[in-house]
């Protein structure tokens, strides 16, 4: 394309004009392991942003401080939300949100999940968010009981064996 065809302006803010991250319309419910990592977050993402707004005249730096404030507001929006739930505080008889729930499957298998908070969520740690499908099929259960997860693979039954916060 020839550069007639772009204003200035255009040149200049390439880059810098990034959608707001979404924030979910879910009550925001945190362990308190979840509120220290947003945190930490926050606290990092501040060091970075002012090591960055001295850099005005470099355009990947002033890109990088974008997607930094558009991270930094969200942070902030999720912390002035954060609803802390203390797990130590459950009565430990039935699933509740902060809850370490062992759970065998129809092969016998057992897995280990804690329901935590969707920005606490990370499946490769077995920390699925309150929110997900497995979280809510368990939420509110006991030792003993059956549930039935809907998963897009198929639907598996899970027997719940241990509950811990």
């Amino acid at each position: 394309m020839s550069r007639g065809f772009v204003k200035e302006d255009d040149l200049e803010h390439a880059g810098t004009d990034l959608p707001e991250r979404p924030i979910s319309e879910h009550p925001n419910y945190v362990t308190p392991t979840g509120l220290q990592q947003l945190q930490a977050q926050e606290s990092v993402l501040e060091k970075e942003r002012q090591q960055l707004a001295p850099l005005k005249e470099d355009p990947v730096a002033q890109q990088r401080l974008a997607m930094v404030e558009r991270d930094l507001r969200y942070l902030q929006a999720r912390l002035e939300s954060a609803l802390l739930v203390d797990p130590a505080q459950q009565s430990g008889e039935q699933v509740l949100f902060g809850a370490k729930v062992t759970v065998e499957d129809e092969n016998g298998d057992r897995h280990v999940f804690m329901i935590v908070g969707e920005d606490e969520a990370d499946i490769a740690a077995n920390k699925v968010s309150w929110v997900s499908p497995l979280a809510k099929s368990l939420l509110g259960h006991k030792i003993g009981d059956n549930v039935t997860w809907l998963r897009p693979a198929g639907n598996q039954i899970l027997e719940i064996t241990e509950i811990d916060y």
